[in-house]
């Protein structure tokens, strides 16, 4: 693969998104979510073009714009090539509110409630023969429209396009497909809550990758059993490549770094100091951190109910610790999501009731998302807790070590995808054992100064030892070789379990 192959991104977000300001001129914004923020390391790495969906109305107006087609805009300084992709209303609605979140999501993070939910019927079938298979087309169509007859590289990212890459290939059989999915593999039982038809229509649609990503050696595992459990392929376990169709897939793991440089710039703003210098004027003798959004995978309410069961059982902490949980809301579009934060607040109320005094409020809930305020409490927690009950990477829990300044201390939950990096120098803990944690919390606030700091020393060493540049580069040197027709490599020195495992 020489650098110049176009290399085309595909996802759901994009890097850029519209709005009208107050003039009302079209101004593009970053996009959110880590997503955007793991393929702008790509973009800066290479060339690309990245092809995404039109999500609002301004989107769309963008891309009328343009005729549909690609068209460069600047973010945060950073130039990107964009095609903004407008599918049918209802189509998109099908696909992102029916199938994509919950259906999927719920099944990668193993949140349904298999005693009540879910129903499958016709209405979660048409939304995905006319949903989500739908909006796939539309992408995988964009796709070959900007490739036409020339050479490329495709990258597609996330369980939102399980269905386009098979479509890419049947009109494109020569083209390269690779695709990284950012959350969570399950195992195969978790994939038979959906309709066989559908089950094999997803995987035959990622099967027809050349190269499939995970953060983790263990969703590669899961994937690897799920195509020899649920349809009977011929997998090869210790080479990581699964044959299909006559083709060989290698199924490959890439954790994904943050860029510890960039990060510790935008610590150093000004406007995190303005931050730092209320948290610490209020600050009691410990503080406690938790940054989420207010997904149900993040396993927030067990977190709180940790912390009542460790003020309970220790009540020399009364009056000494705050507890700080700044969450997003998170798709407020979907029922159990707005349960969900209704059960967040109800819990905090009964907590700070039960345990707070006149001047005191145990936990200090901010259902806001503000990346300033949310490092300046980064730089002095005592303890952070990332207690998901299952995580793609969760990359809060590289973030936070990386910036704190007291040797702050890590809970964080053994279902994380950052736990196969991380877990040596965190406390472990299992996010469905609440009095675990309780524990976890209590010896983390009760730590040797000498533990901390080893401890501290040793999270900022894994997390600075890789950047983005090198998570791409270990992408393209795969897709180099696999192009080349050259054999699966050795299992990556990337998968190779922790020290603490290999003793």
């Amino acid at each position: 693969m020489t650098r110049d192959t176009p290399i085309v991104l595909v996802s759901n977000r994009g890097p850029a998104t519209f709005h009208r300001d107050e003039r009302g001129e079209l101004v593009a914004t970053r996009g959110g979510g880590g997503l955007v923020t793991a393929l702008t390391g790509l973009v800066n790495h290479r060339d690309a073009l990245w092809i995404a969906s039109a999500m609002t109305e301004a989107d769309a107006e963008a891309s009328r714009r343009y005729g549909g087609r690609s068209f460069a805009c600047q973010v945060d300084g950073t130039t990107y090539t964009v095609r903004l992709v407008e599918s049918d209303p209802e189509a998109y609605d099908r696909f992102y509110n029916v199938v994509a979140n919950p259906l999927l999501w719920f099944i990668q993070h193993y949140l349904w409630d298999l005693s009540n939910a879910p129903d499958i019927r016709r209405n979660e079938v048409e939304a995905y023969e006319n949903g989500y298979c739908a909006v796939n087309a539309d992408l995988a169509a964009a796709v070959l429209d900007e490739v036409g007859e020339g050479d490329a590289v495709v990258m597609l990212h996330d369980y939102h396009l399980y269905t386009a890459p098979r479509m890419i290939r049947r009109e494109r059989p020569d083209l390269f497909l690779h695709h990284f999915v950012h959350i969570p593999w399950t195992q195969p039982d978790a994939w038979r809550v959906l309709p066989r038809d559908i089950r094999e229509d997803i995987y035959e649609g990622i099967l027809a990758n050349d190269i499939i990503g995970f953060h983790t050696r263990s969703y590669k595992r899961n994937f690897l059993l799920c195509c020899r459990e649920l349809f009977g392929l011929d997998v090869d376990d210790e080479a990581g490549v699964v044959r299909h169709e006559g083709r060989e897939v290698w199924v490959r793991a890439y954790p994904l770094p943050i860029s510890a440089e960039s990060f510790r710039r935008t610590a150093a703003r000004e406007s995190v100091r303005e931050f730092e210098e209320e948290l610490l004027r209020r600050r009691r003798e410990h503080l406690i951190l938790r940054v989420d959004r207010a997904d149900l995978s993040k396993n927030v309410l067990r977190g709180f109910t940790a912390f009542d069961l460790f003020l309970t059982q220790h009540p020399e902490f009364r009056e000494k610790v705050t507890f700080i949980a700044q969450l997003m809301p998170s798709r407020q579009d979907v029922p159990e999501y707005v349960e969900y934060l209704e059960r967040i607040e109800a819990l905090v109320a009964v907590v700070n009731h039960r345990h707070g005094t006149t001047d005191w409020m145990p936990i200090h809930l901010k259902l806001r998302e503000n990346l300033d305020e949310a490092i300046a409490a980064y730089k002095h927690y005592d303890l952070l807790i990332v207690n998901a009950m299952f995580d793609g990477m969760n990359l809060v829990a590289k973030e936070g070590p990386l910036v704190n300044e007291r040797d702050g201390v890590s809970l964080l939950s053994e279902n994380t995808g950052a736990h196969e990096e991380l877990g040596e120098f965190a406390l472990s803990v299992n996010p469905f054992d609440v009095q675990e944690q309780a524990d976890a919390i209590h010896r983390a606030l009760t730590m040797s100064a000498e533990e901390r700091a080893w401890r501290s020393a040793g999270l900022k060493r894994i997390v600075t030892a890789r950047n983005p540049g090198n998570w791409v580069d270990e992408q393209l040197r795969d897709i180099e070789a696999k192009r080349a027709g050259e054999p699966p490599p050795p299992i990556e020195a990337a998968q190779q379990p922790p020290a603490a495992e290999r003793r």
